[in-house]
């Protein structure tokens, strides 16, 4: 029988390919740069091939070891899915959970999830990472997270599945008293393209913004283009043009102490969905469902949160 690779070799290449770089890649791996290149020497001959072109200043991998790194993520992601089966079947949502969540989301719909989690599996050890959805599933198919709190629609890569949770309603939001003080629904056809401003390009409640109101991308002013919807909304407050905001965020404070209008549309307004991503290998199918269920208890839409939501749409602060 032909000798196989191990496993630690393989994280070894993946590493070294997400670096570029063998002292980071060994730092990552906390070895040292020697022992990492003796690995993939051996690694290289266990399987008869050149992975690697090396030199003093370069780090170049061959054709064959692209097609090599790809097939390892998959081998080490599945690996990851057999140890975690056997200890989600022991003790359900205990233990390390590794969970992405997009910038537009997480301050918004966590913290009251994260109180009732601490309540419900208080030996559950939640591990957040805050980025964008592209980066969020690159490490969910890499295995450096089990699930990510992300929004739909997206194009999602092969490998990943989602679980929707709810849908989070877009609302018109201005400086404008003209066009937020009214009490009855606002016609998306009346948003101007050229007064809307958006989050810059890599987020995706750009797009969804973009879709939603049947605009194209190069009709928006991308000139002036925000980084958070924090600074989002100063520049609104600024009187720089107007915004869409998800109702996650309105109903979670992002307009706290503003003096912004935040309006429905009608008949109903578009809408995101909040969804929780995995892999479709995962053996964590049966907490990410929990995990789900009390993300979608805790959105924040019922009694007191979704009235203030009304009333910012109403009134001005």
């Amino acid at each position: 029988m032909a000798a196989l690779p191990s496993l630690q070799q393989l994280r070894y290449l993946i590493a070294l390919q997400e670096e570029g770089h063998f002292g980071r890649a060994a730092e990552k791996c906390f070895i040292t740069q020697s022992t990492l290149s003796a690995s993939l020497r051996d690694l290289e001959s266990t399987l008869d091939v050149t992975l690697v072109e090396r030199d003093r200043r370069h780090v170049a991998f061959t054709a064959i070891g692209d097609a090599v790194v790809a097939r390892a993520r998959d081998l080490v992601a599945q690996a990851s899915d057999l140890v975690e089966l056997c200890a989600s079947s022991r003790h359900p949502l205990t233990g390390t959970f590794r969970l992405g969540v997009i910038p537009t989301i997480a301050p918004f719909a966590l913290p009251s999830s994260l109180a009732t989690l601490r309540t419900q599996y208080p030996k559950l050890k939640l591990l957040l990472r805050e980025d964008l959805t592209a980066i969020c599933l690159d490490r969910l198919l890499a295995s450096s997270l089990d699930a990510a709190l992300i929004a739909l629609p997206y194009d999602l890569p092969a490998g990943i599945e989602t679980l929707s949770l709810f849908d989070d309603e877009f609302l018109f939001v201005t400086a404008d008293p003209k066009l937020g003080a009214a009490q009855s629904p606002m016609p998306i056809e009346k948003i101007d393209p050229d007064q809307l401003l958006l989050l810059e390009d890599g987020h995706c409640l750009r797009e969804h913004a973009i879709a939603a109101c049947s605009l194209q991308s190069a009709k928006t002013n991308r000139s002036l283009a925000a980084t958070s919807l924090i600074t989002l909304t100063h520049m609104v407050q600024s009187g720089l043009g107007h915004t869409l905001l998800p109702e996650l965020a309105i109903a979670g404070g992002v307009l706290s102490g503003s003096s912004l209008y935040a309006r429905r549309f009608t008949p109903r307004g578009p809408s995101r969905t909040i969804a929780l991503a995995f892999r479709k290998t995962s053996a964590r199918r049966e907490e990410i469902a929990e995990l789900g269920k009390i993300f979608a208890q805790s959105k924040g839409f019922t009694g007191a949160a979704r009235a203030k939501t009304a009333r910012q749409a109403r009134t001005r602060k």
